[in-house]
Parts: C-alpha cells; sequence; structure tokens
C-alpha cells in the first residue's frame, strides 16, 4: 500500500510539470524533463509513492516504486 499519491511527470505548456496522482495543478514546472524527474523523485522517495515519466505524446515510458517493492525479486 502507498503512503503517498503517486507522481507523474508530463508534458506542460511551459516545459514539464511534476503532479500528484488526481490534482488537477502541477506540483512544480521546469523547463526540462529531466528537472521535473529528480524534482518528482525526492517527492515520491520523501512519500513511499510510484513515480510514473510520460513522454511527450502522453504515454507512460518509465516506472519505478520507491518504497514498496518486493524483497526477493528474480532476474
Amino acid at each position: 500500500m502507498w503512503k503517498g499519491k503517486n507522481q507523474h511527470v508530463v508534458k506542460h505548456p511551459e516545459g514539464w510539470a511534476v503532479k500528484g496522482a488526481g490534482n488537477s495543478k502541477a506540483t512544480k514546472v521546469t523547463s526540462t524533463q529531466k528537472e521535473a524527474i529528480t524534482a518528482a523523485r525526492v517527492i515520491s522517495k520523501n512519500q513511499s509513492s510510484e513515480l510514473l515519466i510520460h513522454g511527450k505524446n502522453g504515454r507512460i515510458r518509465e516506472k519505478n516504486s520507491h518504497g514498496n517493492d518486493p524483497r526477493n525479486i528474480k532476474g
């Protein structure tokens, strides 16, 4: 079970935005996707939630969970 809201990195008219799941307003807006990912990663680690990175087309291109990973992962 997640502690906080999943954090999404999405395209924004002013660059890239970090948005909590279900939020209509951005938590943070940056000029580059890299800056938005860094900010979202800090938030998702603090909240033990999942980070979802969207591409320019809006589709999820990467996911990272912070704090709820199973301990014994094969592979």
